[in-house]
């Protein structure tokens, strides 16, 4: 089809665009495979209202803005999806023997003959942006049934539920056949879809004394998605525990599993299953791993200019230790695997202790963690120094053992990387001294410390200037100079965010390179405050100074800068 290329030489001879911004979009499509129309929109160029109102007088047909009309069910059955996604069309209504359909290039003949084919009606078009019709095509053509559709198969009004009935009264085998029941597995199958859909990282299944609640975690926040009656819990469980193979006769123990979709295209979709007895029944939590979403490249993680080079730099010294920290969901191993994804040559003997092995890497040896045969991170780090190695990634160091045979590799010639759990960068050197690893060993070994969170990114689609609140951008740390003249984003909330204004995430980073200066400082034996002050003499942007450069940047609020960082 010739309508994108032709969009763009059109907007270009009508002066709405540059010929240089042209360039800048098409090679920016080539890299993202969103489609023309979306990504001058992205970049700034010109909106989606602009290019819909500027083909409508272009081609003298009337313009339609799909998000605020309603399409019948079936006008949708009319022409199927991969037509739709194949022409970029979208049938809107019928009026007597024509088909009124929005096109985002009216002058593709061969489109509309192929419609007029497939559905015998006579074709009308209507002109509307590609981002547009895509966004229609996403809503109108949802893969499987809707979760209402699937409650009704149930046809369970509240008088039919009871409370107080005890659950180990319930029998394997009804348990077994209630769960393979058709609209339990749909049920299950919506549950899951909805949160690839929506971008989830988690969904939690969690029963009540009088409710079951769903919630799916969206971009670090969770929200509730759906409340299935309180009676489908058990079948409900133990489907889940049916496709991730655990046992469903055992309620009383905590157990870990996986499920893997396939959902064509060659993707695939893992969820890491925890189940958890509690008071009213088993709590089920899924982790969703999307590899296909995975994203290695370190410039696009969030990284500043220098703290990136910092970061680089640290990696590729022949030995030392590399420490990310943050609490869970901060994306330490997203960091960590972009860090390997570097490192992976040919000429590098690499090995991971994971637990669990979050995404599989090709040309790194993983090795998965099983505390009840001892094969733990130390036990594991034993045998890497056995096998030859260059660089070792180590999950976490939780204890002492860990934490000094990673030591003793560092200083043996190897490249350490490896995870904690503490609060900012500084307060790591503290928590390895707290370990019992003694001062000499760290200020040797150690080469850099980098501690991060995750911010919601405003939403692109619906991002505009906010009201400047001087008193509240104070308060989270702006000086006066930030304050001359900040150039402040919220998200209005739309379609693409779900009204939240907030699409996506970026990582903030600390990053504290292990200078002579606070080497010295750790053997005179400073406090974790006096470490942080040397550091940010030295040039290290805090969590919170770089949260504000974020915000300053337009990429997100001071309300989410707020809610991810403590004050410096």
């Amino acid at each position: 089809m010739a309508g994108p290329n032709r969009l763009g030489e059109l907007l270009v001879r009508e002066k709405l665009i540059s010929l240089q911004q042209l360039r800048r979009a098409q090679d920016e499509q080539k890299r993202s495979g969103n489609n023309l129309g979306y990504t001058l929109a992205k970049l700034g160029y010109i909106s989606d209202g602009e290019i819909t109102n500027f083909l409508s007088t272009q081609y003298r047909l009337p313009a339609i803005n799909l998000d605020e009309y309603e399409i019948e069910p079936d006008v949708v059955k009319l022409v199927a999806r991969d037509v739709c996604e194949k022409h970029r069309i979208v049938p809107v209504s019928r009026s007597g023997s024509s088909l009124i359909v929005a096109m985002s290039d009216p002058t593709n003949l061969h489109a509309i003959d192929d419609i007029k084919f497939l559905t015998g009606y006579n074709v009308e078009p209507v002109v509307a942006s590609e981002t547009a019709i895509q966004s229609a095509i996403d809503r109108y053509y949802n893969v499987g049934p809707s979760y209402d559709e699937v409650m009704a198969d149930f046809a369970l009004g509240e008088e039919d539920i009871e409370f107080g009935a005890d659950d180990d009264d319930v029998n394997v085998m009804e348990l077994e056949k209630a769960s393979e029941d058709a609209p339990v597995v749909r049920l299950v199958n919506v549950l899951l879809l909805n949160a690839i859909r929506k971008g989830a990282s988690d969904i939690h299944v969690e029963p009540y004394e009088k409710k079951l609640r769903v919630r799916y975690r969206v971009d670090g926040v969770l929200h509730e998605e759906m409340t299935p009656p309180v009676k489908l819990k058990s079948a409900l469980v133990s489907r889940l525990k049916i496709m991730s193979q655990l046992d469903i006769a055992e309620r009383r123990l905590p157990q870990d599993g996986r499920i893997k979709l396939k959902l064509g295209k060659g993707r695939e979709m893992d969820f890491r299953v925890s189940i958890l007895p509690t008071m009213w029944g088993e709590k089920v939590v899924l982790r969703l791993l999307d590899k296909s979403n995975l994203q290695l490249d370190m410039t696009k993680l969030g990284f500043d200019l220098e703290p990136l080079s910092h970061f680089k730099w640290a990696i590729n010294q022949p030995w030392g230790m590399v420490l990310v920290t943050g609490p869970t969901g901060s994306g330490k191993t997203t960091t960590l695997y972009s860090a390997l994804t570097e490192l992976n040559k040919p000429v590098h003997n690499v090995s991971t202790a994971e637990d669990p092995v979050e995404y599989n890497l090709f040309g790194i040896n993983q090795v998965q963690m099983h505390d009840d045969i001892g094969l733990n991170f130390a036990a594991a780090l034993r045998a890497f120094l056995r096998q030859d190695p260059d660089i070792i990634m180590v999950g976490e160091i939780r204890d002492f053992e860990t934490a000094e045979i990673a030591v003793k590799a560092a200083l043996t010639g190897h490249l350490v990387l490896s995870t904690l759990h503490t609060n900012d960068a500084p307060a790591t050197i503290s928590r390895l001294l707290n370990m019992g690893v003694e001062p000499f060993l760290i200020t040797a070994s150690v080469n850099l410390v980098l501690a991060q969170r995750l911010a919601r990114r405003i939403c692109s689609d619906c991002k505009k200037d906010a009201e400047i609140d001087l008193e509240a951008l104070r308060d989270i740390g702006l000086t006066e100079e930030q304050l001359a003249n900040p150039q402040i984003k919220k998200g209005a909330g739309c379609q693409t965010c779900g009204g939240s204004g907030y699409k996506g995430r970026v990582a903030l980073y600390e990053v504290m390179r292990f200078t002579d200066d606070l080497k010295e400082r750790v053997l005179q034996g400073a406090s974790a405050a006096e470490l942080k002050a040397a550091a940010i003499k030295n040039g290290m942007m805090t969590l919170r100074m770089s949260g504000i450069k974020k915000v300053l940047d337009g990429v997100t609020t001071p309300e989410e800068i707020l809610r991810v960082t403590m004050a410096d």
